[in-house]
């Protein structure tokens, strides 16, 4: 990002900064704006891969929207950040506001559309002063259009993007995913339009304005079953635990519970049957195709289901991977976190909160052989950093001291 004469960062040392959790991000500055879920994932993304973030916070409890600090949520999203209170109402709070934004590489905020136009913190305000800054907004709908308005909220995305129409079992009505994957991957695609927009900035020297929403990010989601609906007009129903086009694909009893099989395609099928020693199924019409065994799936799985019953989850799944057929257990959360697998790829990550002592948070689930990610600074408490931050702007300690007495900081 750093091979053309148009690519110094704008950041210079805005002052001590934490250790840092990788070097790949290390020269760009970031301020966080963003509250609840989906904008913090965004900039998680920025803070473990070794952005400079400040976190810009209103001068308060320390309370934050969508949970208390010292909880799970919090926790998670928030490590290796810097803190600093302000209050964007006031003069003196907007003035460090803009000294810091005409600095930054890239501010992240997931304001209601017209929030940020109101307090004057917008892209087009502070890319004035700042050409270079790269501005990430994300929304419940879109920044403009006719629900623009509305408030934003993963439930409602997942509902109005279609996800709660595919999800549960058939005629028992919609069913939410059991994680915020709208907020999550609206996050993660902000990201994303970030890392884009910098590389782009090395090239033109140019920032730009970055956005995307709950329900775009929901939208793109649903994958092929949009494509299938856009290319064929087929709008697909709730089918539980049965995989729509890979048959059979789905949950299956054991002697001492379930376990997930997954059959793709005729060589696996053919693999399959004889692993459960019904190499009929092969030559069976009913069966002979992908299609045939959508339209006889109820009959094949009680079949299958009749022969999984007489041995253990752990004994299928040695038998079905011998014989190259994809096949899992299906854990709990905490089942997950012990898996051998789970525990050798590193993903529980230690860290000593603040607020919590020793504990541990999910570290990010990509590798890097250079220039890794891990957990260098626990989520700052509020303000924590106002001191230093300040000082390296030009403020004196009793500066410092008159706008924390006028509740500025």
């Amino acid at each position: 990002m750093t091979d053309s004469s148009n690519t110094q960062t704008n950041a210079g040392q805005i002052g001590t900064r934490t250790p840092l959790a990788s070097t790949a991000l290390k020269d760009y500055l970031v301020l966080d704006l963003t509250r609840v879920r989906s904008g913090p994932t965004c900039v998680r993304q920025l803070a473990d891969w070794g952005a400079d973030v400040i976190k810009i916070e209103t001068p308060s409890d320390g309370a934050e929207l969508g949970g208390p600090r010292q909880g799970p949520d919090f926790q998670n999203l928030h490590r290796n950040k810097r803190s600093l209170t302000l209050n964007l109402k006031s003069e003196a709070g907007m003035k460090i506001f803009r000294q810091l934004a005409d600095k930054a590489d890239v501010i992240v905020e997931n304001f209601r559309p017209d929030v940020k136009t109101r307090l004057g913190i917008d892209y087009e305000t502070l890319s004035k002063t700042n050409p270079r800054l790269v501005y990430a907004s994300i929304s419940g709908f879109g920044q403009d259009g006719p629900y623009s308005g509305r408030p934003g909220f993963d439930q409602i995305a997942q509902g109005m993007g279609g996800l709660m129409s595919i999800t549960g079992a058939p005629d028992q009505g919609p069913m939410r995913v059991g994680i915020p994957i709208a907020d999550l991957c609206a996050g993660l695609f902000a990201a994303q339009g970030v890392f884009i927009a910098l590389l782009e900035r090395a090239h033109s020297g140019q920032g730009q304005w970055v956005q995307t929403s709950l329900l775009q990010a929901q939208m793109f989601m649903l994958d092929f079953q949009a494509a299938r609906y856009l290319m064929d007009g087929d709008i697909a129903k709730q089918a539980g635990n049965n995989h729509p086009t890979s048959i059979p694909t789905g949950v299956f009893e054991t002697s001492d519970g379930y376990m997930n099989i997954a059959v793709a395609g005729e060589v696996i099928w053919e693999r399959f049957a004889a692993a459960l020693g019904r190499e009929d199924w092969i030559s069976n019409p009913d069966y002979a195709t992908g299609p045939d065994r959508s339209k006889n799936r109820d009959v094949m799985n009680a079949e299958i289901n009749a022969i999984t019953r007489d041995k253990t989850t752990a004994a299928w799944i040695d038998i079905l991977n011998d014989a190259g057929v994809p096949a899992g257990e299906i854990n709990n959360i905490g089942q997950a976190f012990e898996n051998p697998q789970v525990k050798h790829l590193g993903l529980a990550q230690p860290v000593k909160s603040h607020e919590r002592g020793d504990t541990h948070l999910v570290g990010q689930p990509i590798m890097m052989s250079r220039t890794p990610s891990h957990l260098a600074s626990p989520p700052p408490l509020a303000g924590g950093h106002a001191d230093d931050i300040l000082s390296t702007l030009g403020y004196s300690a009793e500066e410092i001291v008159a706008l924390r007495d006028a509740k500025t900081i």
